[in-house]
């Protein structure tokens, strides 16, 4: 098993897709997905994940009981206060970026939790976001 990842909305999104014949259609993400110690699944990305499975409710209502369901290796992680005043605080420091709230408090759990591999496809923000107490931190993406 790989080390625990902080999953973010793009990068769980293909992680969990499928083809037609039921092989992942992304399969490094997958890989990346399944063979991770755990997976830290920040609660501000259940939004953006619910608008984009907006047409396929049976596949949000399965992720999310995955998510919640003991068994599995999905940690459902609440925004503290003060990750969504760092994720707003990430998000004015890195203002080129435009992060938003979502991306900035995906950085401010895994800076909090000390878990620096980011499952995600937003390759462009988060390989600019520096944390830390010093920002000067990067983040491992994966895959």
């Amino acid at each position: 098993m790989n080390p625990p990842i902080i999953a973010d909305t793009g990068g769980l999104l293909k992680a969990l897709a499928s083809a037609p014949d039921g092989e992942p259609s992304f399969p490094d993400y997958e890989e990346a997905l399944t063979s991770a110690s755990l997976i830290i699944v920040p609660a501000l990305i259940l939004a953006e994940i619910d608008y984009f499975l907006r047409e396929d409710r049976a596949a949000l209502r399965q992720l999310v009981a995955e998510i919640f369901d003991p068994a599995t290796r999905y940690e459902y992680e609440p925004p503290l206060p003060s990750d969504v005043a760092r994720g707003l605080e990430l998000d004015a420091k890195f203002k080129d970026l435009a992060l938003g709230l979502v991306d900035g408090t995906v950085a401010a759990v895994a800076e909090r939790r000390q878990v620096y591999r980011v499952l995600t496809s937003d390759r462009r923000d988060f390989s600019a976001i520096r944390i830390g107490p010093r920002f000067a931190r990067a983040l491992e993406l994966v895959p």
